[in-house]
């Protein structure tokens, strides 16, 4: 069986189901769960599945946008690395921003206590971690609150972000291709710009499934991007094609 036929079959199958899990579909193909994995990717970066937790799902059970609840066991086993990584990039004392999306709370949880930080953020569930944290200074921005990621938007958000510079940006995207990265919403997409605005760095926290992917409201190129803090599953030719534009991408 061709790859394109076996993608079609696993295709179906997600749509019939509602989901479909590796294993399974390994032994239904009689393939190795090496190859459905990368069968999942490929059919994730063509918008038509969403990768999660030993499997993947079609993505019109998502709708237009995951929330954050669905988003959280989406590859949570590398979102837990990434974070851990990012704190290598934490300045010594000093300021940041922790932008929305569930890699950035699980890098806020894990702000060690010795630092003494000033951490802004748009994003309720990461001033939820951080507010009770005696060596963070917490400033949360205001604006109109999406339901779909918890985080404020709007001019209220990017106006406050004008009077402020931090030391690095911690950024999460939806997707991020040669042409840079990308968002669905053009709201969360504006405060995102503003974010990597607002800080003498800017440190991308993003799975190996965001990779490929053009969402549709564009947020900044790479060449604003100075660090990108990824997983072991990015292949080499998206890593060689990120790190030609500009980043160093670090694949942990």
């Amino acid at each position: 069986m061709y790859a394109a036929e076996r993608r079609q079959q696993i295709l179906e199958a997600a749509r019939t189901a509602g989901r479909v899990d590796v294993l399974s579909l390994a032994a239904d193909l009689e393939v190795t769960a090496e190859t459905i994995r990368r069968d999942l990717t490929a059919l994730e970066r063509l918008g038509v599945l969403r990768r999660v937790h030993g499997g993947a799902m079609p993505i019109d059970r998502f709708g237009f946008e995951p929330d954050i609840t669905e988003r959280e066991s989406v590859e949570a086993g590398a979102k837990d690395r990434i974070a851990r990584a990012a704190l290598d990039e934490l300045p010594e004392g000093g300021s940041v921003i922790l932008d929305a999306g569930t890699t950035t709370i699980r890098l806020a949880a894990l702000l060690p206590s010795e630092k003494k930080l000033t951490v802004v953020t748009h994003a309720l569930p990461v001033a939820t971690v951080v507010s009770t944290m005696p060596n963070i200074s917490l400033h949360l921005l205001g604006g109109a609150v999406r339901g779909t990621t918890l985080a404020a938007v709007g001019d209220w958000t990017t106006r406050c972000l004008q009077d402020v510079t931090v030391d690095v940006a911690f950024l999460g995207t939806n997707g991020i291709a040669d042409t840079g990265l990308s968002t669905p919403d053009l709201a969360e997409a504006a405060v995102k710009r503003a974010l990597v605005g607002a800080a003498r760095r800017t440190v991308l926290l993003a799975d190996h499934t965001k990779f490929g992917r053009r969402e549709f409201a564009r947020v900044v190129g790479l060449e604003e991007i100075d660090t990108v803090i990824t997983d072991t599953d990015l292949d080499d030719e998206m890593y060689e094609s990120i790190e030609a534009c500009g980043p160093t991408v670090v694949r942990t």
